[in-house]
């Protein structure tokens, strides 16, 4: 895209270039120079002294012999200077002939020009090279085409202008596009994913262009979210894993919209689910979920409240624990006793139990909970997050020794290298989405 907006800029810029330039006319003569020879054997010394005499017949041209005498002549409104510039010559190659032209932006005066630079050009030539007064000039000046005017104006050259614009557009596009790889330090791949945590890629979720969260029950993005629900529950059959905290390194990656989406398909596979809204600072899911945020975690953990009465059911096998009012001391009560209890008490009840957690790197909140998890799902928005800031949240993850068991990166784009394979022709022949157990929602993530 980068390389296509170069050039289409570049194509504008020679537009503009060729609409704003007046137009320039030249009128051209061609002149072929003889020395008159008495027999065969003078024909090649003529010809070579006519070659060597070429370039001082262009000097000629525009000398004040010729040029300067018609500045302000009838017709012909320019000084010497301007008569000058407007005169130059080119020596045909290997010949005695020599092509003048005149450019001039008013194209009769070009003509006019040249018409009156030919006659004093053979008057002077003839009169120089003439041995005495009273001998012939032993330079003959032919005409040979001309004088006249061409066809279309030399200037601008729309043509040639395109196509240097085209070259430059492409040239710049492909710099700027190298420059931006050179310079994007953002995760792109799932590969390039896996080196910087050494962890596995669990899925690769598509952009919605409905939103970061998707109610459609078979959306590219809830197949993609199921597989991340597979390789969670292929965890939980190797190691005992039941409590999840879904975590990111910075806002604005799609995190609580994952854990939200994560939630419901446990759910929808039969499962007596809990998702806690465990980032205590900018709570979000129970706004995702149309439900009460007044009572949650925080209020269960400062003493307010006791655990059955601030869970939420919502739809078949799922509940919400909102995170509550917010707390002046969120990581004290997160790293608290209580929180080690109410997370062995959860598990205890619920087959699995998911935490939404805060960004790891702004504070340290999410790491505090994950080290309670059985395990730790980080979530990285594609083309944004960058390396040094993943890097950065899987140190801070070992750091409370917390289990990573895979990454998710959200947010693909559909096209280009990096883009994740399309649902789209498989679920081409489906009825229209249908909201399952009775949910639906378009929520920011």
């Amino acid at each position: 895209m980068l390389m296509l907006a170069s050039v289409v800029l570049a194509l504008g810029a020679a537009l503009v270039v060729n609409l704003n330039t007046t137009p320039v006319y030249a009128a051209r003569v061609t002149f072929f120079f003889s020395t008159p020879a008495v027999g065969a054997s003078d024909l090649y010394p003529a010809s070579m002294f006519n070659t060597s005499r070429l370039t001082t017949y262009a000097r000629l041209l525009t000398s004040d012999e010729v040029a300067t005498p018609l500045a302000g002549t009838p017709g012909i409104d320019m000084d010497a200077e301007q008569v000058r510039e407007a005169i130059s010559s080119e020596t045909v190659a290997d010949t005695v002939m020599m092509e003048v032209s005149v450019e001039d932006r008013d194209r009769n005066r070009a003509l006019l020009l040249l018409t009156r630079v030919t006659a004093r050009f053979r008057n002077a030539v003839e009169e120089l090279e003439r041995p005495a007064p009273t001998e012939p000039s032993t330079v003959k000046v032919t005409v040979v085409t001309g004088p006249g005017l061409d066809d279309k104006p030399v200037a601008p050259n729309t043509l040639n202008n395109f196509a240097l614009a085209t070259v430059a557009g492409l040239v710049l596009g492909a710099m700027g596009s190298v420059g931006r790889e050179v310079a994007d330090h953002t995760v792109r791949t799932g590969e390039t994913l896996e080196v910087l945590t050494s962890a596995p890629v669990l899925a690769r979720v598509p952009m919605d262009p409905g939103g970061p969260f998707v109610s459609a029950s078979t959306s590219p993005r809830t197949e993609a979210l199921r597989e991340v629900r597979t390789q969670v529950q292929c965890a939980a059959a190797a190691s005992s894993v039941k409590t999840l905290a879904v975590t990111s390194a910075v806002p604005g990656e799609g995190r609580s919209a994952t854990a939200c989406g994560l939630a419901l398909l446990f759910a929808e596979a039969g499962q007596r689910v809990l998702v806690v809204d465990a980032e205590l600072r900018h709570p979000r899911l129970a706004a995702f979920l149309g439900q009460e945020n007044a009572a949650g975690l925080s209020t269960v953990l400062d003493g307010t409240a006791v655990l059955e009465q601030v869970l939420q059911p919502w739809g078949a096998g799922l509940w919400l624990l909102a995170s509550g009012r917010t707390p002046p001391n969120p990581s004290e009560l997160l790293s608290s006793p209580r929180m080690t209890e109410l997370v062995d008490d959860v598990r205890k009840r619920f087959d699995v139990v998911i935490f939404d957690c805060p960004p790891l790197l702004p504070v340290t909140d999410a790491a505090v909970v994950a080290a309670r998890a059985d395990g730790t799902l980080l979530v990285v928005r594609a083309r944004r997050t960058t390396s040094a800031q993943v890097t950065q949240a899987v140190r801070a993850l070992h750091a409370v020794n917390a289990t990573l068991l895979g990454c998710v990166l959200n947010m693909v784009t559909h096209k280009g290298p990096d883009a994740v394979p399309s649902y789209d022709t498989y679920l081409s022949g489906r009825k229209p989405p249908r909201a399952w157990g009775g949910w639906k929602m378009q929520a920011a993530a």
